[in-house]
């Protein structure tokens, strides 16, 4: 798990199991998060992602920080009340109660706004290519830059994403950077 990897970090440098080198100085920045597997474990294990949340939140407050990916402070149960009630939506008790099972699994899935968020303005830089309409996107600090190519692509109306390259701070970056590690290692300014 995270902990573990992360208390094995703080005295190490190599991965635990086959004792290659991760980084020499900053291990802990090489880490990834891995979706897949944290989702198996949610659903094989009952009440661990709340467990988790409500962790997070606690470890949050206890230092003074907003919690990432909260509005305004939010909790879980208030957030869903809110949605429906932004929605123009007002259910019943009764009504309620027979959510289909579709509704309970779109519930669930967060769509990673609960992640660490990063704003990001993008700025065309080729007089090939015309600019986006929207040039400021927000998502979660754990995309990557070639999602970001790939959304762009889309955006753009390119038959291929490989036709881009995405750069910060006139460097151009790697496809497999996360936004997290771009704004820690390349970003110069909030």
């Amino acid at each position: 798990c995270r902990s573990c990897l992360v208390k094995y970090l703080e005295e190490n440098n190599t991965c635990p199991t086959c004792r290659i080198v991760i980084h020499q100085s900053h291990p802990l920045q090489y880490i990834g998060h891995d979706r897949t597997m944290q989702d198996i474990v949610y659903k094989l294990v009952p009440g661990l992602q709340e467990a988790e949340m409500k962790k997070q939140r606690e470890f949050y407050h206890k230092l003074g920080m907003e919690v990432p990916g909260d509005i305004k402070g939010e909790t879980c149960s208030t957030k869903q009340h809110l949605d429906s009630h932004r929605n123009g939506e007002t259910k019943t008790d009764e009504n309620s109660n027979k959510e289909t099972s579709e509704e309970k699994q779109e519930e669930d899935n967060d769509y990673h706004r609960s992640d660490e968020q990063v704003s990001i303005c993008l700025e065309c830089n080729s007089s090939k290519l015309r600019g986006l309409k929207r040039k400021w996107i927000r998502c979660s600090a754990q995309a990557t830059v070639l999602h970001l190519k790939k959304f762009i692509a889309k955006k753009l109306n390119l038959s291929s994403f490989n036709e881009l390259d995405i750069l910060c701070n006139e460097e151009i970056l790697g496809k497999d950077h996360t936004l997290k590690f771009v704004v820690v290692t390349r970003w110069r300014f909030k």
